[in-house]
């Protein structure tokens, strides 16, 4: 005759081999969670990262562009404003150099009745950090004056430095190159 604890302990048994392996696919499952979220976390920062770093790179050639843009630009009837307009992205040495000599420049185009269209044909970032840049441009212009009153082409290869001022980019140094 079979006892009512016959067949208890096997089925007790097989209830804590289940525990057991319940709580080891548990301690596998926290430990697997643990990583992936440690590894998403890990990746959205580099995700993140590279998008800063493109929208910064993005920012340094547009102000590039814009400054070579405004320099290589100007009319003698609206001089004023164009100084003006490189003043606003200049800053430092460049700006002060600038600033000292607009009213010199001022009375020379005027002069000469100075007209230059410019127009930036390529830029690219020699370095860049979070603060500052180096960026080569080359732009074309075409110049009119009482020397050369059907226009004259010219060509600027120009190397800008830029610093990052109160959000902004604005240029430190302009240098014309090659």
């Amino acid at each position: 005759m079979k006892s009512r604890t016959d067949g208890v302990r096997p089925r007790v048994d097989r209830v804590r081999r289940w525990v057991r392996a319940l709580r080891r696919s548990s301690v596998a499952l926290v430990a697997a969670t643990v990583l992936t979220t440690a590894a998403a976390v890990w990746l959205s920062a580099q995700v993140y990262e590279q998008r800063q770093t493109e929208q910064r790179r993005q920012d340094v050639l547009a102000a590039a562009r814009r400054s070579a843009l405004n320099f290589t630009s100007l009319d003698y009837r609206h001089y004023d404003r164009d100084s003006r307009t490189v003043l606003r992205g200049a800053t430092g040495d460049f700006r002060e150099q600038f600033a000292a000599q607009t009213e010199e420049l001022t009375r020379l185009v005027r002069q000469n009745k100075s007209v230059s269209k410019g127009q930036v044909l390529e830029a690219g970032i020699v370095r860049a950090d979070e603060r500052s840049a180096r960026v080569l441009v080359v732009a074309d212009s075409e110049v009119t004056n009482v020397a050369v009153p059907k226009g004259e082409a010219r060509t600027y290869r120009l190397q800008l430095d830029l610093v990052l001022e109160k959000g902004r980019w604005l240029t430190s140094d302009v240098e014309f190159v090659g």
